[in-house]
């Protein structure tokens, strides 16, 4: 073999199933030998890891860097900054922002403001009642995915008609494509928050009375149920409580092709943290009771869950902290702390390594069909690694986020685990904890790589497209009278 462009020394490789000593060679964009030094080619720069662990980019299929139309709030470069310091090599962006990406106009825009990326991106387009109709048309656009705001948040776009989350559904399940989910109950939602309003109430737990467990049944038991008929492909955002977990194993046990998330937030704060943090605890869905945390953790462990994204939804401090909670934005910044807290659970011994790989690399991989080039240390794969020090301490702080939002709940936490360095496609962006500045633009759209399973629609005779293409005369046999 040639002379390679880097060589990692002295580190411990970590997959989903393994941690083994040996040394990656890096040539150009891609790792083109993981073994023993001796085997290893020369090359023209080494990085001895001696006590580091070499694992695959953090894989955040859950960002919102508000880029078009928010920018006070964050861009896709201050976003994507915070991303590469925080170990995570892929991001897939939300569609809420201005324009919504639910047209070929708005996508054109956002693809234009992540040209400035520092990390590669995946976008999801917008599925509503407006953009059913032109869902191939974004995909050919360069959509990797769909998201469904069945429960409002940000931007407050309006929940799809069940009518319109059908017909998307069976439009996109011949195509393979995924759709997420914010599954709460918008109708419960809003009238509820009515209620509270007019009753006067303002206090941060208003928020979560507001957003109940039984809102977030409800939507998910709605959304799996018409995945099932279509055989669509769907994914659960920011699942939060442990009140729903019992649909989602039964929806796994029958087959549907269903994935799930949770964010560091519902898996370490809860209720007892809102008198300390108030507004800046806001979020959809809401903190809850500390009863939910440990079944969280439960569900990763055993794969109802199957990873972790941190809905990075960044606002300006002001917007976090005004007296009325129904004027505090919601969302917080977290792609940049989520990977020092999860291995400070690691270190905890409340998983594995090999656990975070496949909660935070693999499992996203597989889901939004990038595994291979991504999500692995291995030949042929993308050269997007995130070294760790497992021993290094330290306190979170949100002065020192790469994020326009320096406001986070988790300012003042201990952590033991960092990132050191990040690679993206063998390019440092991150070296030494600092951020190469010069690889903004560096980061490039998954689409290209993109390989979904062979799709499995189901019912197709009654999809809405079948049925309007019914021939003249013919008409369905009548059911015999009972």
């Amino acid at each position: 073999m040639n002379q390679v462009d880097l060589l990692i020394r002295g580190a411990r490789v970590v997959s989903d199933h393994q941690i083994i000593e040996a040394s990656v060679a890096i040539d150009g964009e891609k790792i083109v030998a993981v073994g023993r030094d001796e085997l290893m080619p020369s090359a023209r720069e080494v990085l001895q890891a001696d006590g580091l662990f070499l694992l695959p980019g953090a894989i955040d299929s859950h960002v919102h860097f508000r880029d078009p139309g928010y920018a006070h709030k964050e861009t896709w470069k201050t976003g994507s900054a915070a991303a590469a310091c925080g170990g995570v090599t892929t991001v897939f962006d939300m569609p809420n922002t201005n324009p919504p990406t639910g047209t070929i106009e708005a996508l054109r825009m956002k693809q234009k403001a992540a040209e400035s990326s520092y990390v590669d991106y995946g976008i999801h387009g917008l599925l509503g009642d407006d953009t059913v109709g032109h869902l191939e048309e974004l995909v050919d656009a360069g959509c990797t995915s769909f998201k469904a705001f069945v429960g409002n948040t940000f931007g407050n776009l309006p929940a799809p008609t069940d009518g319109a989350l059908l017909e998307g559904f069976e439009k996109l399940a011949p195509l393979g494509i995924r759709t997420v989910v914010h599954a709460e109950n918008s109708s419960i939602l809003s009238r509820r928050q009515k209620r509270m309003q007019d009753a006067g109430r303002i206090d941060a737990l208003a928020h979560l009375a507001a957003r109940p467990v039984v809102a977030e049944i409800e939507a998910i038991g709605r959304v799996l149920t018409l995945a099932e008929w279509t055989g669509a492909r769907v994914h659960i955002a920011h699942h939060s409580a442990a009140d729903s977990l019992f649909l989602i194993r039964e929806a796994k046990r029958r087959g549907v092709d269903v994935t799930v998330e949770t964010c560091p937030q519902y898996l370490l704060l809860n209720t007892d943290h809102s008198d300390r943090l108030g507004g800046i605890l806001r979020l959809n869905p809401p903190i809850r009771e500390p009863r939910h945390n440990q079944p969280l953790w439960d569900a990763l462990m055993d794969g109802t869950i199957d990873m972790i994204a941190t809905d990075h939804a960044p606002h300006a401090p002001e917007e976090k902290t005004r007296e009325n909670i129904w004027e505090c934005d919601c969302g917080f910044p977290g792609i940049e702390t989520q990977m020092a807290l999860m291995l400070t659970e690691v270190n905890r011994e409340r998983a594995s390594l090999m656990d975070y790989v496949r909660w935070s690399s693999v499992s996203p991989a597989k889901a939004w069909g990038i595994y291979g080039k991504k999500g692995v240390i291995t030949p042929g794969a993308d050269a997007d690694i995130a070294i760790v020090d497992m021993q290094r301490s330290g306190i979170l702080s949100e002065n020192q986020l790469h994020s326009t939002s320096k406001i986070s709940p988790w300012h003042g936490r201990p952590v033991k685990g960092y990132p050191l360095h990040t690679l993206v496609r063998g390019k440092f962006v991150m070296r030494n904890g600092e951020l190469v500045t010069e690889t903004a633009g560096w980061g490039r759209s998954v689409k290209a790589i993109q390989q979904m399973p062979t799709p499995r629609p189901q019912n197709t005779e009654h999809y809405t497209d079948a049925i309007l293409s019914t021939p003249e005369g013919v008409r369905p046999t009548a059911e015999p009278r009972r």
